[in-house]
């Protein structure tokens, strides 16, 4: 039993990480300031944007690292690569010392990889602690990156409303304070022996309540993160928030008084993990077995090609539609996916391109916030954009466990998810296309939010699922380089977008910076977005068809198993 409870002390830990070290967030409350020091155009503070994501092509080096050294040892590596990244930017930035462009744009890239080497960090802590409920800890986790600019917005008023540059400064400091914080629970991690069916159904129900602590924690932060300039409320509001993060160490006590809770809660849910394969690892083999028994009795009749089976019915069409989603799709979820093999499948470049025209985009959209609200006349409210993007992206993120607890009474395949995740992404940049009003931005800015935060926590889990869950290291490293290049991509065109019309009304000519204003600023960029994220939505459409026979076949066996 204290090896449970120290896990939960553990998950903790990894949710306090997540939470401070979304650092990226909060790009856009200090580009502003920071592209008038540096005296350059939007296409060059676009270039550090980039920087910054572009540490995540460098994600395999934490991987590498935690081969060679210890996790604690790999978590402060990437707390003090935050700290250069950041510290050495504040002073820049304050003009306590002057940098040429290029080393700027290296401390973003240093920056930009300690978020991933935290990320790591709090992959494998999970995948180690939680083995029978990897995804319910992952999409919890993970979704408190989210809050990282709505807590950082919270901690900017209580210490100076009036200064963006104390941004970079808690960037730099926080995340290392943090690490040190979560340095007791990680150094004594236990050794967990295999959980009983009761145990599965326990640490189901206990994920249930952190999830409602969460909602809880993303609607305070929504309600009072931005909402005032008053140091002295807004340190009171700090304080609560930080008792919300703290909240959830009382799980242990939970974990002792499970009975209770059994008799008066979980009776009423039938939760037995999440049924997808990062839960379950018994599951997917029993799935193997009854796939493969299944393939051979029809081997004759229906041949395999390529180790996929193809099923031939009498009422089967043939068409460029059928071919489309019936050709070399995937038999199953869960098998092994090298890297050779992962960039030949035209199930991983739909889910790529479903990536890279949805999250990524929602992503690049955050980084442009700063120059979005200016543009509009918003300058004021650029603190409330970005809290109503961290909050809702927060929420995003809460929402991908929805296939885990829904999957009873509600079952879709997590592609199908995807699919109904990515249907605000359009709608919002076309709605800002069509109108600047106040209202209308802060409308697209919490759907985009939404819609971006539920792609990147579900991501994890889908990667593991369709192209297995041994190989997601290499994998999903692979998936996410879309997020530098779209960064780059998608931020190039807003950036010519917006200089163009700058020089075009002669506004704010004074030094290289230019700054525009008006609705014709962003105007073309929202409607090139919203045409690439319907792009997106296709092929998310695409992909869930050809992986709906897989999801099907396991959800019947998963079931054949129980009953």
């Amino acid at each position: 039993m204290a090896g449970q409870s120290r896990k939960w002390m553990i998950l903790v830990a990894t949710i306090w990480i997540q939470a401070f070290t979304g650092t990226n967030f909060d790009f856009s409350a200090y580009s502003s300031e920071l592209k008038s020091v540096l005296g350059i155009s939007q296409v060059q503070l676009n270039y550090l944007a980039v920087a910054s994501d572009l540490g995540k092509v460098f994600g395999w080096s934490s991987g590498l690292a935690l081969m060679h050294f210890p996790l604690w040892i790999v978590l402060f590596m990437a707390a003090f690569m935050g700290f250069i990244g950041y510290g050495f930017q504040w002073l820049v930035i304050t003009n306590v010392i002057a940098l040429p462009y290029i080393l700027v744009f290296l401390l973003c890239l240093l920056a930009g990889c300690s978020i991933c080497w935290f990320n790591t960090v709090c992959f494998v802590l999970c995948i180690q602690n939680f083995p029978a409920s990897r995804s319910l800890a992952l999409s919890l986790t993970v979704g408190f990156n989210g809050v990282s600019a709505a807590l950082y917005t919270l901690a900017g008023n209580a210490i100076d409303s009036s200064s963006d540059d104390i941004y970079l400064l808690l960037n730099a400091v926080v995340p290392l304070i943090t690490s040190i914080v979560a340095l007791l629970p990680i150094l004594r991690q236990p050794s967990l022996d295999p959980l009983s069916p009761d145990g599965v159904r326990r640490d189901s129900l206990i994920f249930l309540i952190l999830n409602f602590l969460a909602i809880l924690t993303g609607i305070y932060l929504l309600l009072f993160s931005s909402n005032t300039s008053n140091s002295t409320r807004a340190s009171l509001f700090l304080a609560g928030a930080i008792f919300l993060l703290m909240f959830p160490l009382c799980i242990p006590g939970v974990v002792y008084a499970r009975d209770w809770f059994h008799r008066n809660i979980h009776s009423s849910f039938r939760l037995q993990g999440s049924g997808f394969i990062l839960v379950d690892v018994d599951d997917l083999e029993l799935h193997k077995e009854l796939l493969t028994h299944e393939m051979s009795n029809h081997e004759n009749g229906d041949g395999i090609i390529n180790g996929v089976a193809r099923q031939k019915s009498s009422s089967q069409k043939e068409g460029c539609c059928e071919t489309m989603v019936g050709k070399d799709r995937l038999a199953m979820l869960g098998e092994e996916h090298p890297a050779c093999l992962l960039i030949r499948r035209l199930d991983f470049w739909l889910y790529y391109t479903a990536y890279f025209c949805g999250g990524t985009i929602g992503l690049v959209y955050s980084n442009n916030l700063g120059q979005i609200a200016q543009s509009l006349g918003q300058s004021m409210n650029t603190t409330t954009l970005l809290t109503l993007y961290s909050a809702f992206s927060f929420f995003g993120r809460l929402l991908s466990a929805a296939p885990d607890y829904l999957r009873v009474k509600m079952y879709f395949a997590r592609t199908a998810w995807l699919t109904i995740a990515l249907v605000p992404t359009p709608i919002a940049f076309f709605f800002l296309a069509i109108s600047g009003s106040p209202l209308a931005l802060k409308i697209g800015t919490a759907l985009v939010g939404l819609s971006s935060g539920f792609i990147f926590a579900a991501a994890v889990s889908i990667t593991s699922e369709l192209f297995g869950p041994n190989s997601i290291g290499v994998n999903h490293n692979i998936l996410i380089t879309n997020i530098p290049i779209g960064s780059l991509v998608y931020g190039f065109l807003a950036a010519i977008v917006y200089d163009s019309n700058a020089r075009s009304s002669g506004l704010g000519i004074i030094t290289d910076s230019m700054i525009c204003m008006g609705r014709k600023c962003y105007f073309l960029t929202f409607v090139w977005w919203g045409c690439l994220s319907v792009l997106g939505l296709g092929s998310s459409l695409l992909l869930f068809l050809r992986t709906r026979h897989a999801y099907d076949q396991f959800e019947r066996n998963r079931i054949t198993q129980l009953y």
